[in-house]
């Protein structure tokens, strides 16, 4: 499934660039970036694109909260002109702007003896402004069936509708990753379990929606895939056991594949870094991947019109069937990816806990 969401993608993307290079000027008359329109929708941004009514954008602005040479300064990114400078800048108050280089693209800068420089910045960008709704989408989902346990016993019967729906999902996971992977220690590592599926499977949910409150690739930020991959790293060696730590600086191998040259030691070290890598990179290329994927096939109907009507209609037939192919795709993309992620984090921290031959003897 991977391997051909990843042919579809180059697929998308050969289709949407190359005409602009077959027709020459025919899309700068036009006034349609299909490139922008792609990486518009993926990348964070200071305001959120809904749609256009006509030629009117409909935009969400968002707060702009930055610390420049000047002073703290809070105002909303409706301050910043539409209209482009010279050099591509985006003019804005207090001698900010959203700066059009390379080097700091779509990113507020200012400029201090003439080199461009970023401020601290603490804007709620569409981002995180994503991030906040799903976690109160995911504080509904758990507080709900958690104030309904609080007020029935163990004996009754069991709750219908969304409670039930979340019960039976949360003891599916629960039952089939959590304590499949860590046994007696699953009640010790089930909330933060729990939270990593039900968060990453809501952000994806969320990002298959074509608008607001949803359509925030949040888990196709690599920042948020990072900071979730840190904490099962983080969780993992911390919580290790001796015998862990001893497997990796000195594993029961050959002598002389730890002393002269400690190479298994290095290779066992080195793993630790690659589990959490895997996790981060497969879950943001798999998201990043689907999102691009479905706005490319969208983008094929406005390509097709600029050839002519009649390939643009029949195209259209074929990308809306497309399109909704690929939507229902990531529905089932969506869970399975927060369910590996579930998974590996659980099985990495269960083999954080292997047991030494002294203290499995003490367990017994």
């Amino acid at each position: 499934m991977t391997r051909l969401k990843q042919l579809l993608l180059i697929l998308m993307l050969a289709l949407v660039v190359a005409p602009s290079y077959a027709s020459g000027s025919e899309p700068a008359k036009k006034g349609i970036d299909f490139q922008g329109t792609l990486w518009g929708h993926i990348k964070d941004s200071y305001e959120w694109h809904i749609t256009n009514i006509g030629k009117t954008p409909v935009i969400i602005s968002l707060p702009v909260i930055v610390k420049s040479t000047t002073g703290w300064h809070v105002f909303c990114s409706s301050a910043f002109s539409e209209e482009k400078d010279a050099k591509g800048n985006r003019p804005g108050p207090y001698g900010l702007y959203i700066s059009g280089s390379k080097d700091h693209e779509n990113k507020i800068c200012e400029t201090v003896n003439g080199a461009e420089v970023r401020p601290l910045d603490l804007s709620i960008t569409k981002t995180v402004t994503v991030l906040f709704i799903d976690a109160i989408l995911l504080l509904i989902c758990v507080l709900v069936p958690a104030r309904w346990c609080k007020k029935h016993k163990v004996d009754d019967s069991a709750p219908k509708g969304f409670t039930g729906f979340m019960s039976m999902f949360i003891m599916y996971i629960y039952n089939d990753v959590v304590k499949a992977s860590l046994g007696k220690e699953a009640d010790k590592y089930a909330p933060y379990l729990l939270t990593c599926f039900f968060f990453i499977f809501i952000a994806n949910i969320m990002g298959v929606m074509p608008f607001p409150p949803g359509g925030g690739n949040l888990t196709g930020n690599i920042a948020c895939t990072f900071f979730l991959a840190i904490c099962t790293f983080v969780i993992t060696n911390v919580t290790g056991t001796k015998a862990y730590w001893k497997d990796i600086f000195w594993p029961e191998v050959p002598m002389w594949l730890k002393v002269p040259v400690p190479l298994m030691p290095f290779i066992e070290f080195f793993s630790i870094f690659t589990k959490p890598l895997a996790l981060m990179i497969r879950l943001f290329a798999n998201m990043m991947a689907g999102h691009a994927i479905a706005i490319s096939l969208t983008c094929i109907i406005f390509i097709m019109f600029g050839v002519n009507a009649v390939a643009g209609s029949s195209m259209t037939v074929v990308s809306v069937a497309m399109s909704i192919f690929m939507m229902l795709l990531e529905i089932l993309v969506c869970f399975i990816q927060a369910l590996v992620f579930t998974m590996l984090s659980a099985v990495f921290i269960s083999l954080a806990h292997v047991k030494g031959e002294a203290e499995a003897k003490m367990v017994k």
